[in-house]
């Protein structure tokens, strides 16, 4: 059979690497501790039960379309205009549907080199050209991406802070990268992480998007919130990119389950900030621990750890130690880090276990 006795679909579906999550299992292993998908230890709020189960009792009508009660609900929170969010299903779909919106054969789209995988998946599903630029010390080059923007680029993607490396661009250099960009470019800042950062200098990209006709932020409730099972996120984004994106959204394209849990998750704060209280104590003292063992670890504002492996010590080996014992952190050779492993932080006993098994294969 040839490729031309059935369908086909456009060359860049092909190119496609399809996206591999983070391990669950540890087969073998009497207690499990998940630290791959950056997943939060505190689990959702409290409230998000009692918000499941009354959602659950009418599962026969569709869902509102239009997410009005959540995105009423993320702009309290946020102090936004309800008018400028667009709610999807998880942030994933939104950067599936910007790439659908914006991009078209012959354009091209920028992400920087350890950038999340799926911002190339999303560009060649859309059948243009993904453009990869150089990092500097794990982290953006505001100056690397904007050499690179040719009159084809309609799209730069910015993860803010950045998945695995844990870094972040500070504010004046993201307000530099979108006056250096054409006004006709989408600037997309995925900070899916925002809510765990303490830094002065950062700003999730609220005010950029306010200002400008190019700027879209994108969020999640799988990290802070504890929703991931859900699949939730939303956009803050100008009118017009609100509208346009609206056109080739699914109708219902976010359950009511979902719709209800992130209702009340939101209203949270005082979990919010306990998970961020809870990441405050454990980020430095990680950091701290596994430096003093001769690990090197990328400074990091999120709810991880980039751990680098010294020569002669191996992060495969590192993760099949780990793995036997229960501990399940995430390979990222398909990021370009083939000595490292990422860590989420996870609960105190996680946490603890991770210090003293680390310790136990470095010394071996």
């Amino acid at each position: 059979m040839t490729s031309q006795d059935r369908p086909a679909p456009h060359g860049g579906i092909m190119d496609i690497a399809a996206y591999v999550p983070g391990r669950s299992k540890a087969p073998g292993a009497a207690r499990i501790h998940k630290l791959s998908s950056n997943e939060t230890p505190l689990g959702a709020s409290p409230a998000v039960a009692a918000a499941i189960a009354e959602a659950a009792r009418a599962p026969q009508y569709y869902p509102d379309g239009s997410a009005y009660g959540l995105r009423q609900a993320i702009g309290r929170a946020h102090r936004l205009n309800p008018d400028n969010i667009l709610c999807s299903n998880g942030s994933d779909e939104l950067l599936g549907l910007l790439c659908q919106t914006y991009l078209a054969p012959g354009d091209e789209a920028i992400f920087t080199e350890h950038g999340f995988l799926v911002y190339k998946i999303q560009i060649l599903a859309a059948g243009a050209t993904p453009v990869e630029v150089l990092e500097t010390d794990l982290t953006a080059d505001v100056d690397a991406i904007l050499a690179a923007v040719t009159e084809k680029t309609k799209m730069v993607f910015l993860a803010n802070p950045n998945n695995p490396t844990g870094t972040y661009v500070p504010f004046q250099e993201v307000r530099r990268l979108q006056a250096g960009l054409p006004k006709s470019t989408l600037l997309v800042i995925d900070a899916a992480y925002a809510e765990y950062v303490r830094r002065n200098d950062y700003e999730a990209g609220v005010e950029l998007v306010g200002e400008n006709q190019n700027v879209v932020m994108t969020r999640t409730f799988s990290k802070i919130h504890g929703l991931a099972g859900l699949r939730l996120g939303w956009m803050y984004a100008p009118a017009h990119v609100v509208d346009a994106v609206n056109r080739v959204r699914g109708p219902f394209n976010v359950n009511a389950i979902a719709l209800a849990a992130g209702e009340a998750a939101v209203a949270d704060k005082a979990h919010l900030e306990a998970a961020v209280a809870h990441n405050e104590t454990w980020l430095p003292r990680l950091t701290e621990e596994f430096r003093a063992i001769g690990l090197d670890v990328t400074p990091s504002v999120g709810n991880f750890v980039l751990i680098h492996f010294p020569e002669g010590k191996d992060a495969g080996a590192a993760d099949d130690f780990l793995t036997a014992r229960g501990l399940v952190l995430r390979r990222v050779a398909g990021y370009g880090l083939p000595n490292a492993l990422r860590m989420t932080i996870g609960t105190e006993e996680a946490n603890i276990a991770a210090i003293a098994a680390l310790k136990e294969f470095m010394a071996g």
